[in-house]
């Protein structure tokens, strides 16, 4: 979706409300991204708040368990019409007066989703001898012991 900011630009104390889905072409993004907020000028500067909700997707990087939980990412940035420094990548430089904001939304998504997926922060994982959930049973596997230790477990 693109958003129109020539009115916004111009006019101090304006500002455009938005609420619309689009979908992402991810397979662990399973449900169209909601975003809905607005674009408005304070004080000559332009500023947007919003907000995209979605389903994910993924499986726990320690026990291998579906995950299925709805996410909500922040989109707050502030807007110019044009930039002297190409380096500063605190604003949005907005070309035209348009702003592809679902392309800003996808990238902000990107940018917020972790490297790894946890079922909850105390999972267990899996035995690494018998690959046992440690979630739902206890294991009796003992720990594999280095076999250069074993001339000294001779000594005791």
């Amino acid at each position: 979706m693109y958003i129109e900011l020539d009115a916004v630009f111009g006019n101090e104390g304006a500002g455009k409300s938005f609420d619309y889905m689009f979908t992402l072409e991810d397979e662990m993004i399973v449900s169209p991204v909601h975003v809905s907020g607005r674009v408005f000028n304070k004080t000559g500067i332009v500023y947007l708040e919003a907000s995209a909700e979605y389903e994910l997707s993924a499986v726990c990087a320690r026990c291998n368990a579906p995950i299925r939980k709805q996410v909500s990412v922040p989109l707050a940035h502030c807007l110019i019409a044009h930039a002297e420094n190409d380096e500063d990548d605190y604003y949005i430089v907005v070309e035209n007066m348009r702003l592809d904001l679902d392309s800003l939304a996808a990238e902000d998504i990107y940018l917020a989703m972790p490297s790894r997926f946890l079922c909850k922060e105390s999972c267990k994982g899996l035995c690494s001898i018998c690959g046992a959930d440690l979630n739902l049973t206890t294991c009796s596997c003992a720990s594999p012991t280095d076999p250069r230790w074993d001339v000294l477990k001779q000594l005791f």
